[in-house]
């Protein structure tokens, strides 16, 4: 609400052929930009100059130190930056420790695409809540809180339920929430929607909202350490509990894919293969989770969770196939809400 957007590009975009989507581009008076879309996925992205470096950067810049051998560019100690095992932009293909059981696995099968299981993880952002409380069991969905979960859950149906012969059913294995009142009523409300088989796991208090990681660019206006050391270790801790890939095949049922996986080969065999293997979990929780999350799993800079923007009760999909590759299906994905139920 407070950016001053000197210009906005707008850029009609085909998703799949299957839908268009508006996107839009403000450009604040700082150089800073939003990039926000018809599904309201948004990346905030602060670089002073469009090519992403400053014109007076100096070597001791350049460095990362500044003068400071123990800062980071003058942003915080470098002790706070993540360090990846491996340099960006490259893959790190161990992220989840489990590369060397692929490997065995995918040799004793010879090739088979039947080796391990496609997991789809669904992130929801809770819906609005009263924030007028400081007392977390005071700080209760509001009325339209309670609409955006109530239309989130018919979503999560249609997509179980399935659409047609390229956006099939799915078979969705057990619904996680964080311990946070606001996310435990807007599970609770989704859950009306779900069969009854779906697992309803007990509220995980590692999904609670917090700082996950330290900012970059700087935020001088916000003062995040305090938070940052009693919730950071916390929130990676839920990263690497959720995240991983699941190298043994699925044992029991047909789990087909909702989300069309994309081109087909030529060997039949192979295809429903690739279908059969798939399992589906949702998990509810909060805004700054769910960006760490996002850029953990696609091996970004975690650093850069602020610069996204996702929405109440918005949709975030993220797949991770047995070869350990992660991609993103959505991203704060709330066109099931429209625009008299999107609030931030």
């Amino acid at each position: 609400s407070k950016r001053k957007a000197l210009n906005a590009a707008f850029v009609t975009c085909f998703s799949g052929g299957a839908a268009v989507a508006l996107t839009s581009i403000g450009i604040d008076s700082d150089g800073s930009f939003m990039i926000s879309t018809n599904d309201n996925s948004c990346c905030k992205c602060e670089e002073k100059h469009m090519g992403g470096r400053n014109d007076t950067t100096s070597a001791a810049d350049d460095n990362g130190v500044n003068g400071n051998a123990k800062m980071f560019y003058n942003y915080f100690p470098k002790s706070q930056l993540f360090q990846p095992k491996r340099p960006y932009p490259a893959w790190d293909d161990n992220w989840d420790g489990k590369e060397e059981e692929y490997q065995q696995q995918k040799a004793e099968k010879k090739g088979s695409s039947k080796v391990g299981t496609t997991r789809h993880l669904i992130l929801i952002r809770h819906g609005q809540y009263d924030e007028t409380f400081e007392d977390d069991v005071k700080r209760k969905l509001t009325k339209l809180g309670r609409e955006q979960a109530h239309l989130t859950g018919k979503r999560l149906e249609e997509m179980i339920n399935g659409i047609n012969d390229k956006f099939q059913p799915c078979n969705v294995n057990v619904i996680r929430v964080s311990d946070m009142t606001r996310a435990k009523e807007t599970a609770s409300i989704i859950s009306e929607y779900l069969p009854k088989d779906i697992v309803r796991e007990k509220p995980d208090p590692l999904l609670n909202e917090g700082i996950p990681a330290q900012i970059i660019p700087k935020r001088a206006e916000l003062n995040i350490d305090e938070d940052l050391a009693k919730n950071g270790a916390r929130i990676e801790k839920a990263f690497t509990k959720y995240f991983y890939r699941k190298v043994a095949p699925q044992n029991e049922g047909t789990l087909k894919s909702w989300f069309f996986t994309g081109t087909k080969s030529n060997d039949k065999e192979l295809d429903k293969a690739d279908q059969e293997n798939h399992e589906f979990d949702i998990i509810v929780c909060h805004g700054n989770v769910i960006r760490y999350m996002f850029c953990r799993a696609l091996q970004l800079p975690p650093e850069a969770w602020l610069r996204l923007s996702i929405f109440n009760c918005s949709l975030t999909y993220l797949m991770i196939m047995p070869n350990g590759r992660v991609s993103c299906r959505m991203l704060g994905d709330i066109g099931h809400l429209g625009y008299d139920h999107s609030t931030f």
